[in-house]
């Protein structure tokens, strides 16, 4: 009997591909559907997570993210839909919101985990207060068994790197950041094969957002989780799963490449409905030609109709939040601190601090969570007040606050009542007017959805009710508290943009590196004891500074002195100041006009025709513009080497 080998090599190698496959795939997700009463989340949503893949999943807010990682992790009931786990694997859940036993230590919470290593010291502590010397023999024979005698050791130290050093504060004490520092803390100690991470970044300082974000980077565990913070998703995940219009659409590679990919997706969508549209008014003359009577026509023409007038009804619609709100004039003067001090106890918010901010001017601020970023905020509007020093405000000043804390509305009022107790009219820019509820269109509340109760937005929702209110009043200086916290990837874009061309002024305390970098020109970083650096420059530059700063020779680094707060307000590193930055710009400006003014003038002297009366003058303006361009050419020389 004869054998056709490479028949058999091929069938082997198919085979091979197709196990190795199998034993690839962590987890597959079958026409997952889930709605909420009428309203559809998403529809038939079939994808796979294959070992070692960096999911991040990006969408609009209110389109169900976290709703359908929570179905995922078993935490909640799909419509229908099949989800299959590998057999075997450790799953690790972060929900955005997590919960904690009422009065639990942050220890006794840290080790509140499905992890048998978790459970075994859990017994071994029980066993040895019980004073059992059998249960106390059967706790050490476990404790031998998951070798989880250096566990409680490990999970301390992860808790102290994450800034959690008092192990036996109460959870219900904890602030948003550190109860999530703390989730993180639980959800990576277990060592998961697969992790499942919903707005891990939210309500985290930088620093811990950048440890996190090296963590998961080196880490083996397959990762899906949803995120806005862009730099994130960026530097961590190698596939992006978008959910748009009740489906979703995968894309290879980070969200550079998802962005990429996104727009010609558009483009495809926006080239196709115009083609159906095309051939949809052909069929209509077609159809509009023939006799009243069905019979006369082809069925199946007649049904390619139909169905070509449900494809155009379709369409991609960009449904964008609209920032066109107005500012009022802002005068010369701003604000001016001389010599605020704030204290709480021991701590030390702010120390001698002297500032004069100028017309314009975009400031972030950084810092570690709890080192009192909010109160100066607060502070610079009379909200907290100082133990020494005073703010000048001018008098043109008029503050738009978007606070963390959120809106202060009553919960049981309907939006549309919200907005209307502030104004029965909004301005926009270029002196337009609308009604309240054409504004809040604007911000993508529809008519049913401003007939809501505000205690049943979700946090997307109440983000952008919260910035509705704060733009609608036309501030010239604007002052947001984490306003990345809870909005999309693509209001956050806008948001961007128009704070770009805002006139006035601006103040961000955001967490969202990405964000920083787009907004402002310097920072305030708030290093705690009473210490703001002024560094002129975005995050990445500050980054790129701290980074040097750590590659130059120790012995170089001047020592602090740690018994005496540092009174200097601003500790600059050897760069160009704020003003000094403004000056370079301007004499760049300055250079270029009057090396065209010169030119101008030596066109002038070379034509032969001029006046000897116009000859006199001008000789005398170009001798006037030569030392003035030595002159400041000296001085952009001098910038440009701090630049």
């Amino acid at each position: 009997m004869a054998f056709d080998i490479a028949k058999i090599r091929k069938r082997f190698v198919s085979l091979y591909l197709f196990l190795e496959s199998a034993m690839a795939n962590f987890l597959n997700i079958e026409n997952l559907t889930k709605s909420y009463g009428d309203r559809l989340l998403f529809g038939d949503v079939t994808f796979g997570v294959n070992e070692g893949d960096k999911i991040g999943v990006v969408a609009r807010n209110g389109t169900g993210k976290s709703t359908m990682l929570s179905i995922i992790a078993g935490n909640e009931d799909a419509d229908s839909g099949n989800i299959v786990f590998r057999n075997g694997i450790r799953v690790g859940y972060l929900p955005q919101e997590p919960e904690f036993v009422p009065g639990a230590t942050v220890l006794s919470a840290a080790l509140d985990n499905d992890d048998p290593m978790a459970a075994a010291v859990r017994e071994y502590t029980l066993a040895m207060a019980s004073g059992d010397t059998a249960r106390t023999e059967e706790a050490v024979h476990t404790m031998d068994l998951v070798n989880a005698w250096d566990y409680e050791d490990r999970m301390r130290q992860l808790l102290t790197r994450l800034g959690l050093p008092d192990m036996t504060a109460s959870v219900d004490r904890l602030s948003g950041g550190q109860r999530k520092r703390l989730a993180i803390a639980r959800t990576v100690m277990c060592n998961p094969d697969f992790l499942i991470l919903d707005e891990p970044t939210n309500h985290l300082d930088i620093t811990t957002i950048e440890w996190l974000e090296n963590y998961l980077r080196r880490s083996r565990a397959t990762l899906l989780m949803v995120t806005h913070d862009r730099y994130f998703l960026d530097r961590v995940c190698n596939k992006i799963i978008e959910l748009d219009d009740t489906s979703v659409f995968e894309v290879e590679g980070n969200y550079d490449m998802y962005l990429r990919r996104r727009a010609e997706r558009i483009e495809a969508m926006t080239a196709e409905l115009a083609r159906v549209k095309n051939t949809l008014r052909r069929e209509q003359e077609w159809m509009s030609r023939q006799p009243q009577a069905r019979a006369g026509k082809a069925k199946f023409r007649i049904d390619n109709f139909y169905d070509l007038k449900e494809r155009a009804r379709r369409t991609h619609t960009e449904r964008n939040v609209k920032l066109e709100a107005s500012s009022s004039r802002v005068g010369s003067k701003i604000f001016e601190a001389e010599g605020v001090s704030k204290r709480f106890g021991e701590k030390i918010i702010l120390d001698d601090f002297t500032y004069t901010f100028a017309p314009g001017e975009k400031l972030g601020i950084v810092g570690v969570n709890g080192v009192g970023k909010s109160t100066f905020i607060k502070m610079l509007q009379g909200l907290v007040p100082q133990d020494a020093g005073v703010w000048n405000v001018g008098e043109t000043v008029k503050f738009g606050y978007y606070s963390q804390d959120g809106i202060s509305f009553d919960r049981n009022k309907r939006v549309i009542d919200a907005i209307t107790e502030l104004a029965e009219d909004i301005e926009l820019k270029e002196g337009q007017h609308i009604a309240p509820m054409q504004y809040l269109q604007r911000f993508l509340f529809s008519p049913a959805d401003q007939q809501k109760y505000i205690f049943t937005l979700s946090g997307g929702e109440r983000c952008r009710l919260h910035l509705a209110t704060v733009l609608m009043r036309q501030p010239n200086f604007l002052i947001l508290d984490e306003p990345t916290n809870d909005l999309d990837i693509v209001t956050l874009g806008i948001l961007e943009e128009y704070l770009a061309d805002f006139k006035g002024c601006v103040i961000v305390v955001s967490h969202d590196r990405y964000f920083l970098d787009n907004i402002v020109d310097h920072l305030f970083v708030m290093e705690g004891n009473g210490v703001v650096k002024d560094f002129p420059g975005n995050y990445s530059d500050y980054r790129a500074y701290l980074d040097e700063q750590e590659r130059q020779p120790s012995a170089e680094a001047t020592p602090k002195v740690k018994d005496q707060p540092q009174r200097r307000q601003t500790e600059r590193p050897a760069k160009m100041s704020f003003k000094e930055r403004k000056e370079f710009e301007a004499l760049e400006a300055e250079l270029e006009a009057l090396n065209t003014e010169k030119s101008e003038l030596e066109a002038f002297f070379a034509s032969g025709d001029a006046s000897s009366s116009d000859f006199g003058v001008k000789s005398q303006r170009y001798a006037e513009i030569g030392d003035i361009i030595d002159e400041k050419e000296l001085r952009w020389l001098e910038l440009s080497e701090k630049a």
